[in-house]
């Protein structure tokens, strides 16, 4: 049983640092071979770690060499579009100039609901108001609305909004983030009078405390701390 134990766990290792070395992309945003990839990996894994008759390195070397087709498959991708298109594929209009493509919807085996469907998660309900959509080599749509039909921005009135940068969250679960609140330019005496305005004595009971690029600090105490409000903004 120790010996089972050991075997799955020396494959999960080698499994997760596989699919680290593939990148950080969600599943619904892999390429085919890259998917492919995924799919043999769990299952070359799965067979040592149940059978213990089969060697450990009948998983592993497979698994590595998994490894290296799909980097080498990615690299390829990368610097030749003529090979990105065969191995990737191309993006599909399903929808040009606001006329279904039933050739392409045909082509790809996708029907007119899960086209429906797909515009529907785009917060486009109405097919009558999209101009463009294209299904990507992940097999998510990207839909453009019609000119009229689209959300208005700032730049349609002429106004130019101020500058909004990433928050910094200075403490979260109770644990101050020395590297952001140096990189917001504050001190922990500045940290602490606000907190302290909040009617919060301790960084410990502060759940998350975020800082925006305005000044603006956002404050939540832990449900724990019984003090008043549980949540502030302040400047």
């Amino acid at each position: 049983m120790l010996i089972v134990v050991v075997r799955t766990l020396i494959l999960y290792i080698v499994v997760i640092i596989a699919l680290r070395l593939m990148g950080k992309r969600e599943i619904g945003q892999l390429q085919p071979f890259e998917l492919v990839v995924i799919l043999m990996i769990s299952e070359l894994a799965a067979v040592p770690s149940e059978n213990v008759g089969v060697p450990l390195l009948s998983g592993i070397i497979p698994i590595l060499v998994l490894l290296s087709a799909s980097q080498t498959f990615a690299y390829i991708s990368l610097k030749s579009e003529r090979a990105r298109d065969i191995i990737c594929g191309r993006p599909s209009i399903l929808i040009d100039r606001g006329k279904i493509s039933e050739e392409e919807l045909n082509r790809n085996c996708y029907n007119i609901s899960d086209l429906l469907e797909e515009l529907r998660l785009n917060n486009v309900p109405n097919i009558a108001d999209v101009e463009f959509a294209i299904l990507e080599n992940n097999g998510q749509v990207s839909v453009f609305p019609k000119v009229q039909k689209r959300p208005t921005i700032p730049e349609d009135f002429g106004i130019e909004p101020p500058y909004e940068g990433l928050p910094l969250t200075i403490i979260m679960d109770g644990k101050l983030k020395k590297n952001y609140l140096e990189q917001s330019k504050k001190d922990l005496d500045w940290l602490k009078s606000e907190l302290e305005k909040q009617k919060i004595s301790q960084i410990e009971d502060v759940l998350i405390a975020s800082l925006d690029s305005s000044g603006k600090l956002y404050v939540q105490a832990k449900a724990t701390k019984k003090s008043s409000p549980s949540k502030h903004s302040v400047r």
